[in-house]
């Protein structure tokens, strides 16, 4: 019988997906499946991309455990694709590889300013505080107002972040040198620009409702956003989500206000059109453009200038992909392009795109940073479904061995990390929770995180 032989790249959600869906699907030949991934630890943006806060993170945690604890997936963690493991290596050790590496870095803001010192991406803010190992351990806390550009759930997660106590986030996962951090840190205002309606929004319910439970903030919000014409009426009475969003708003009119040492402000019909410079080369104001509703949905400007005074900025107006060594990659939309999942190639020649065998793609890195876990999983079906069907153009590599790729990892020294090894840290992480009398405490430092999984720590 044959026997498929399969390189995931990515061990998060669209990853581990991929592999589930492959392994429990109608097909005639064997197949044996590989995960790399760069990091020590699997599980991606659910580990390194989301708050400390989101206990519902857990359940989705659960469910990818349970895939990867059956043992009919190998994970090598702490491996780096392009550098450790090249795309002709696994074409020696494989038939197939599906990409699955998503979006982690901040989309582009084009306003003049955006560049000042005090400006930040949002997303480096969150792999700051949730432990990522590759960011500096420290992050400037000195702001007392603070911008949060973007209306989807990651601008409320950095809003809330920002806002919320830093001893309220203690029974969370939360690294110690973030606490501490958090703790110190001045803040009084958070200000949140939207450039459409509060109908508009990107964010869930779910998480616009969080914000209104954070102790001792404010939830500031202007009764002139909340003047609606009737495609804004139409989206309220024609959608649960936006229902349900509008009312926790205008629970939110009716609040009083002024007794809590921070607020949050949450500014629609804003658009951002340049950070203003304090005069030291540093963020000192955010200037926008007052919008209005064009009556089909969207938005128009109105000409009416308007600046807040603020310290510090974070864009959260979306992720954008990785390009990755010898892999096709769009620069416009931060994608592999592909169709349905299979990985396609520019003709230098032609002009015209082919199919680029034994290369697929999944998740994020395959349409874009958008979507939730549904989509990822329907992303899997479709990229599996045409790496079954395209048996005949597998790659046929020279050693396919299990234990092949094993020996090529340790003849390059390279101190990759093993399910055993993820067990070892998950386990570690929780112990220091408890002692602490905290759910976990994540390890930061990638060898600190090698060295624990590895059963390397010296005494």
């Amino acid at each position: 019988m044959t026997k498929l032989r399969l390189a995931i790249v990515g061990a998060g959600p669209a990853g581990i997906y991929a592999a589930d869906i492959l392994l429990k699907s109608e097909r005639n030949f064997d197949v044996s499946i590989d995960l790399f991934d760069h990091l020590p630890a699997p599980y991606g943006l659910v580990r390194y991309g989301v708050a400390p806060d989101h206990p519902r993170i857990k359940g989705i945690i659960t469910a990818l455990r349970d895939v990867l604890d059956r043992g009919d997936i190998r994970i090598f963690g702490n491996v780096r694709f392009g550098e450790d493991l090249t795309l002709d290596d696994l074409k020696k050790h494989y038939n197939a590889v599906i990409f699955a590496t998503g979006a982690v870095r901040d989309a582009d803001l084009g306003i003049p300013g955006i560049e000042l010192e005090g400006s930040y991406g949002a997303a480096e803010f969150v792999s700051w505080y949730d432990g990522h190992p590759d960011y500096p351990r420290e992050w400037p806390l000195e702001a007392r107002s603070v911008a949060v550009i973007g209306n989807g759930n990651v601008a409320l997660d950095v809003a809330r972040v920002l806002a919320k106590h830093a001893d309220d986030l203690l029974p969370t996962e939360i690294p110690a040198n973030v606490y501490d951090g958090l703790a110190d840190s001045p803040v009084t205002d958070v200000h949140v620009f939207g450039r459409r309606g509060p109908t508009s929004v990107k964010f869930t319910p779910l998480e616009l409702r969080e914000l209104g439970e954070l102790r001792d903030v404010d939830m500031i919000v202007h009764d002139e956003d909340f003047d609606y014409d009737d495609a804004a009426r139409a989206a309220v009475g024609g959608n649960k989500q936006v229902f349900v969003i509008d009312k926790v708003l205008q629970q939110w009119r009716q609040r009083e206000v002024g007794q809590a040492s921070r607020r949050l402000h949450l500014h629609f019909f804003a658009k951002p059109l340049e950070v203003l410079d304090d005069g030291n080369g540093l963020v000192g104001a955010i200037r926008y453009e007052r919008t209005a509703p064009d009556g089909e949905g969207g938005v128009v400007g109105t000409g009416e200038i308007r600046e807040i005074p603020i310290e510090a900025l974070y864009r959260a107006v979306g992720y954008f992909g990785s390009s990755l060594p010898g892999i096709p990659f769009d620069k416009r939309f931060g994608v592999i392009p592909n169709h349905e999942g299979q990985v396609l190639v520019r003709d230098k020649e032609t002009g015209e795109s082919r199919q680029l065998y034994g290369v697929y793609a999944t998740g994020w890195i395959k349409r874009g940073p958008v979507g939730l876990i549904g989509h990822t999983k329907s992303d899997a079906m479709e990229t599996v479904r045409h790496l079954i069907n395209d048996l005949g153009n597998w790659w046929r590599p020279e050693s396919p061995s299990e234990e092949s790729v094993v020996e090529l990892l340790e003849s390059r020294g390279i101190r990759y990390t093993d399910l055993d090894g993820w067990h070892r840290l998950d386990e570690h992480e929780l112990a220091l929770g408890t002692d602490a009398q905290r759910t976990r405490i994540k390890v930061v430092p990638r060898d600190e995180m090698v060295d624990i999984s590895r059963a390397e720590l010296s005494a």
